[in-house]
């Protein structure tokens, strides 16, 4: 019997994917209900079109328009190169960027892409005719407003610093009160701890462990890293005098921190407040830290890259994973389990002849990322947005030891036996 196919004539619905970009930048406890209320507001706007759907909501906390390294919005950004967004709504002009040229480089990559981006308070869309024009005033504005904010924060704290004030009201060991830093006392024994630990001999990285086994937070409640030790050594507040002015912004753009070289004034402070560590045993932290520099400096050392530099993420902490040469071989090996171990990353090392293998018929560079997950899965994610899942076998005891480990076993079989 002969079967007629009637091809369907139904067609579906294809609906707008649209996300949504917002930044809060208040202090803690209200950038929690903001971020809250950003989350319903344009979730529930997005629902109520029905020819819409949630793309995702991309929110930045406490960051400024005007720099660059917002991470969500980087990713918005790569999700629509990936041609996973059709429009993105943000509030205004000044959340999405207060740099003119950014903004408006943004907007004509996306809308080369076929993206349009819709500002509700000024209710414009970029994929409109004088969309670029209306965008370009306002954001000049928006920008024009971030340098009078940023100069007249430069002044006051300009001011504080003629006067011997410190602008920060908050260091380990120490607070803010009547203008004069007043000990605190159970941190003031940690950066006592921290300096004496180093004097006796232990490195920054076994600091941070130490302080990170024994429970103790930093003034923040979070867990100690190394560059936290590394600038409570190097603070020379503790020792009771000010050295004001010592680094500045480098514009009302980049913000990015500059040391002060001499292009403005420094001011010192003697005897300014309590002293929590001597300005001797100070500065034999800071001849001691030149000390180990020089010794452990390496020599005319390069930078080598190797396939998957970089390209390793951590599927429990999201730090990157790096080589390391073992005894069995190369591995590669998340870096918070490398300095801290497995209390602090409960991931695994990989051995590079393992990658090698289950990613033979995978081109690295159509990779963007690797994430190496708990139960030896490894998710590769492509440029185009696909993914590819592998899986990965450990290796018996046999196969991770080398010739020389065989043979020291082989000695000491015969020894035991009288051989």
């Amino acid at each position: 019997m002969d079967i007629q196919v009637i091809p369907q004539t139904i067609k579906r619905k294809k609906y707008t994917r649209v996300a949504a970009y917002a930044r809060v930048s208040t202090p803690k406890e209200m950038m929690i209900v903001s971020l809250s209320a950003q989350v319903d507001y344009y979730s529930e706007l997005i629902a109520s079109n029905p020819d819409w759907k949630l793309a995702g909501i991309y929110i930045d906390e406490a960051k400024t328009g005007t720099k660059g390294t917002r991470e969500n919005f980087v990713r918005l950004i790569e999700d629509c190169e990936k041609g996973l967004i059709d429009c993105v709504i943000t509030k205004t002009v000044s959340r999405f960027a207060r740099n003119t040229v950014d903004l408006l480089s943004t907007c004509r990559k996306l809308k080369e892409l076929g993206i349009d981006v819709f500002f509700e308070a000024q209710n414009i869309h970029s994929i409109s005719e004088d969309g670029e024009l209306m965008l370009t005033l306002l954001a000049s504005l928006a920008q024009e407003e971030a340098r009078s904010d940023s100069e007249n924060m430069r002044w006051a704290v300009r001011k504080h610093f003629e006067q011997g004030k410190p602008w920060c009201g908050a260091l380990l060991g120490y607070r803010m009160k009547n203008g004069r830093y007043e000990i605190v006392p159970e941190e003031a024994k940690i950066v006592e701890r921290i300096f004496a630990e180093y004097l006796n001999g232990n490195g920054i990285e076994t600091i941070t462990n130490n302080l990170n086994k024994e429970g103790f937070l930093t003034r923040k409640g979070f867990h100690w890293h190394k560059f936290t030790i590394d600038r409570t050594l190097r603070c020379y507040t503790y020792t009771g005098n000010l050295l004001l002015q010592t680094t500045y912004s480098e514009n009302y753009i980049t913000k990015r921190p500059m040391k002060n070289k001499g292009e403005l004034p420094m001011y010192l402070v003697k005897d300014a407040h309590e002293p929590i560590i001597s300005e001797e045993r100070y500065n034999m932290v800071q001849e001691e830290m030149k000390r180990r520099a020089e010794k452990y400096k390496p020599a005319n050392k390069q930078f080598i890259s190797y396939p998957y530099t970089s390209l390793i993420t951590c599927g429990n902490c999201g730090k990157h994973y790096r080589r390391k040469k073992t005894a069995s071989g190369f591995v590669w090996i998340c870096n918070t389990y490398n300095s801290q171990g497995k209390a602090a990353c409960p991931s695994k090392q990989i051995p590079e002849a393992t990658l090698d293998q289950i990613s033979v018929d995978i081109p690295l560079d159509t990779i963007s990322q690797i994430i190496a997950c708990d139960n030896n899965t490894l998710i590769f994610q492509y440029k185009d947005g696909t993914k590819a899942v592998r899986y990965w076998k450990d290796r018996s005891r046999s196969e991770s030891w080398t010739p020389e480990m065989k043979e020291t076993a082989r000695q000491a079989s015969l020894k035991r036996e009288g051989r």
